[in-house]
This record gives C-alpha cells, structure tokens and sequence, in this order.
C-alpha cells in the first residue's frame, strides 16, 4: 500500500459507529465492529452472525479477507468459524462476522466492540492448463509436517 495515494473503496455506513480505520501507521488490517441493537452472549462452542452495519463495494481484482483478532482469541477463545473469510468483490450484502466462542466461559458481545479484522488483498483468477505431468521441487509431494518439527 502506498501511504500517500490509498486504494479507494466505497463503503455505505448504516451503522451508529465511524467507518473502520487503521490504527497505527503500520497496521495491515482495520477492525470491524459490532452493530447490534441489543448484547449477543455467545454461550461454550456457541456460534453467531454479527452483523457490522458496513456495505462495501470491492474493487474487481481485491478481496477482504476477515480474520479473528488476536486479543479476542488469546483472552476469552473467541474466533471466526471460518477464518479467514472471504468477501468477493462483487458482493453487495452487509458485512457480518461469523463468530465462535472457544472457551468454556460466556462471552458477552455489546454493540461497538471490535470483533473482528480485515485485510484487502489484491486477487487473481486463474485460467487452468491442463498438463500431464508438473515439474520437479526440491520438495515434491512433501505433504503435512514432512520437513520435521
């Protein structure tokens, strides 16, 4: 990302919150945050769609993808049943966040909490060719774990 000429992206904000930023200099992601009438609480392995109030228009050739944040993982379990999420560009919907609590604790979610974060990526589609045979690694077919601890 170039600092001085950011990508622009149109964002229709329905939420009672400012539009999500980043908040340091160097941060890679922005966060999103709840927009909830009324507290979820998210009960052991209990799950949630949470919505964000954020309507977003992608650029062709980007995607976000949503990611758990760390401090809500590493304090009280909580995480994104499907991490990362991935919001096509051509998506229109609101911007919600599938959240999951991992701990043996309730977890009680208010409106404005950070739930979640977003990176934009940019993306490429792929045209498959079909061949017989691949080239050779160094690695090969080395699957799961084959290069040790």
């Amino acid at each position: 990302m170039n600092p001085d000429n950011p990508l622009k992206i149109r964002i229709r904000n329905t939420s009672k919150h400012p539009l999500p930023r980043y908040h340091t200099p160097g941060a890679a992601a922005f966060d999103l945050m709840a927009n909830i009438d009324a507290p979820i609480t998210l009960g052991s392995l209990e799950r949630a769609v949470v919505p964000t109030g954020l309507f977003v228009a992608l650029p062709v050739g980007y995607e976000a993808q949503v990611r758990p944040r760390s401090g809500l993982a590493a304090k009280h379990g909580i995480g994104l049943v499907n991490a990362p999420g991935t919001i096509d560009s051509d998506y229109r919907g609101e911007w919600s966040v599938i959240l999951v609590n991992l701990s043996r604790e309730p977890y009680i979610i208010q409106d404005g909490d950070r739930i979640a974060q977003v990176v934009i990526n940019r993306c490429e589609q792929v045209s498959w060719e079909l061949v017989g045979e691949l080239d050779t690694t160094e690695r090969h077919d080395g699957g799961f774990g084959h290069t040790g601890r």
